[in-house]
Formats: C-alpha cells, structure tokens, sequence
C-alpha cells in the first residue's frame, strides 16, 4: 500500500524501528504506521503506538493505522469537504471511531479485554492549502508552511502523571481527542510517536525543533528514490545519534509537496 507514486506531487517516506530497549528484551516493535494518496492529492497519514503495557499494544496499534486509512480512502473527499471545517473535523472524528470499533471488534475476536491492544493515534489529512489532525495520547504532528515556519499541529497529549497518557480503548478518549485544522499553504508534513518527542519538540516552549525538523524536511524534499529513502530514514532511526537519547519504539512519517511534480 506504501508505495511511492510517481504521479502525485506528495513525496514521502516513512519507518518505524525498535526501540534498543524492546531489542534487549527481544520484544517486537509495537509502532505502526500507514499511509496513503488520495486524488487530488490528498495525504492520509496514521501513525500508532501500542502501549508497552497492553500485551496486544502491537496488534492495536496495527489495526489502529490500517482501519483508519481504510475508513477515509472510501469516503468521498471533495474540493467542499476540504473547504469545510465541520466537514473536515467530522471526517477525523469518524475515523477515530472507526479504529476505535475495529480494535474493539478485534479484542472480541481475540477473546481478549479492551484494554489489552491500548494503542495511541494520530491522523493527518494533507493538502497543499490545509493540514486537518486528531490525536489520541501522545506524539507530534508538525508541519512547515510556504514561509519556512514550523506549526505544531497537535501537541502530547500526557495525563496527570509523567509518562501516562490516553489511548484509543480509554473511556475519554474520543471526547478529549485533538482535533485541530490549519488552512496554510502545507509544504511538509511530519508526524511521529512518543519515542522522538523530546528530541523533536522543545518542551518548555511547546514548540517543534528546528534543527530536528529543518533537515529531515528537506531531506524528503529531495529524496530520489523511495527505497533508498526509507534505509536512510531507517539508519538515521537507528543511529546512536538517536538511540542514546531514547530507547522507546520509533516511527517518523515524512511527506513533502512538490508543486512542480516529480518524477524518476
């Protein structure tokens, strides 16, 4: 479904890697992202993080992403529904319902508790001219307008207690979801879990790093070739540069817009 296409103007790429501590404890990564392009350039992004805590996090968060982008690739999204700001944050509240069935249905079907594939969620609708995002839990959402400027599209969503957070199988969670929409002329989009937070956003202003942004950034605006891209990204997940600052589970989603198009 990830597969880079030469005839849409959003360029992106996306990873997720295990964090060093899962490795140790040979634990999978319980990260997940999807993504897709829709006509008229449309971006979906989904990205998840099963909670560390809940023995099918890794499942939650994969039925999460994939029941999301499934959700708005059916729906009819028109040049009204994009113009239309109830439209647009009925659309996000609706996928977040969606996800939230799905993981439910799938805890039935696993004869498991609700609680077991607690997952975080983070959805991004992108064009050029608009960046609609909710969030559940924690994570980022950032974008870079024409200007060069950074926009935090959603900020961590954390609980009373450092390190807690809401998750998609919470009782509150749809009603105390971010939902938020910028209409700015979108360049980049980049949307990542908790494990990069405190390298990617300054916390005591509440506002994205640059020097974290800034190059990553360009670097999915002159990406080539999405294969390569992706080892780069991945390398760069995996490096000490990163893995010394964090141990947690990683997922970074790229994407940026080409107005004169691209191709190989």
């Amino acid at each position: 479904m990830n597969r880079f296409k030469q005839s849409s103007q959003w360029l992106t790429v996306a990873a997720s890697v295990c964090g060093t501590s899962h490795l140790k404890t040979q634990q999978p990564c319980q990260d997940a992202h999807r993504w897709r392009i829709l006509p008229d350039n449309v971006l979906v992004v989904a990205v998840a993080d099963g909670a560390g805590s809940a023995s099918l996090g890794k499942l939650g968060a994969a039925i999460a992403t994939e029941t999301v982008i499934e959700h708005i690739s059916i729906q009819e999204i028109t040049s009204d529904t994009l113009a239309d700001d109830d439209l647009l944050s009925n659309l996000l509240a609706d996928a977040l319902l969606a996800a939230r069935k799905a993981v439910e249905n799938e805890a039935v079907k696993c004869s498991s508790q609700f609680h077991d594939l607690a997952t975080t969620l983070i959805i991004a609708i992108a064009t050029p001219k608009v960046a609609a995002v909710a969030q559940i839990g924690d994570g980022l959402a950032v974008g870079k307008n024409s200007a060069g400027e950074l926009l935090a599209l959603t900020l961590p969503n954390s609980g009373e207690y450092i390190n807690e957070t809401t998750f998609l199988t919470s009782l509150d969670a749809i009603d105390t979801a971010q939902i938020k929409l910028w209409r700015e002329n979108i360049v980049n989009i980049g949307v990542l879990t908790d494990g990069l937070q405190m390298l990617a956003l300054n916390m005591v202003i509440g506002e994205p790093h640059k020097p974290f942004f800034l190059p990553l950034f360009d670097f999915a605006t002159n990406s080539q070739d999405p294969t390569t891209a992706k080892e780069q990204l991945v390398n760069f997940l995996s490096s000490d540069r990163i893995t010394q600052r964090t141990d947690d589970d990683l997922t970074l989603v790229l994407a940026a817009f080409k107005s004169n198009g691209h191709s190989n």
